[in-house]
């Protein structure tokens, strides 16, 4: 048989052509697919090969995996407090004094208190802050010793021969019409 030498002439079909395209997202799977395929079956080798491995792990399973540990165990087991919880109580408690001048100074509980003075009525749930405060305001200024007992005092007692039925408003309208301009 003879030999054909290949020639660097380009044939009757023209130059090669390569089509480079990409693969589409069914083509990948399909082509995983058909190599999952191809792979059915057990690995190739001696079924006495992987005695060693069974072996190892029969070893390993029947181990206690207490044993050998340095660890200490605690016999009784001690109540531990919350470490959280403890920080936030230590740093929402403030001392006594801070705590009633922060309160002194609150500028909510200030507008509300003029409101009521004002003769404004509030909300339950304004009013219940304000007495809510003035309650914690009150028990600090006692923990302190602040705050002074109020005595009862004796009732002033009106001479008997002569007795008064007027009352605050006409004591009132009266040093309200006096004229200091006579003489």
């Amino acid at each position: 048989m003879t030999r054909k030498k290949k020639a660097r002439k380009v044939g009757s079909e023209g130059p090669a052509q390569y089509n480079d395209r990409s693969l589409s997202k069914d083509d990948v799977a399909s082509l995983a697919r058909k190599r999952a395929n191809r792979r059915k079956g057990l690995k190739a080798g001696s079924r006495h090969s992987d005695g060693k491995v069974e072996k190892q792990r029969q070893i390993n399973a029947t181990r206690d995996p207490r044993l050998g540990s340095k660890k200490p165990i605690a016999l009784i087991v001690e109540q531990k407090p919350h470490p959280k919880s403890a920080e936030g109580k230590k740093v929402r408690r403030l001392d006594a004094a801070k705590e009633l001048d922060m309160l002194e100074n609150d500028a909510q509980l200030n507008v509300l208190l003029d409101r009521i003075e004002n003769g404004e009525k509030l909300g339950a749930g304004l009013q219940s802050y304000v007495d809510e405060k003035l309650d914690r305001i009150e028990a600090l200024m006692a923990q302190l010793g602040l705050l002074e007992e109020e005595q009862e005092e004796a009732p002033v007692e009106q001479p008997k021969g002569k007795k008064s039925r007027r009352g605050d408003d006409d004591l009132l309208a009266e040093f309200e019409n006096l004229k200091f301009d006579q003489e």
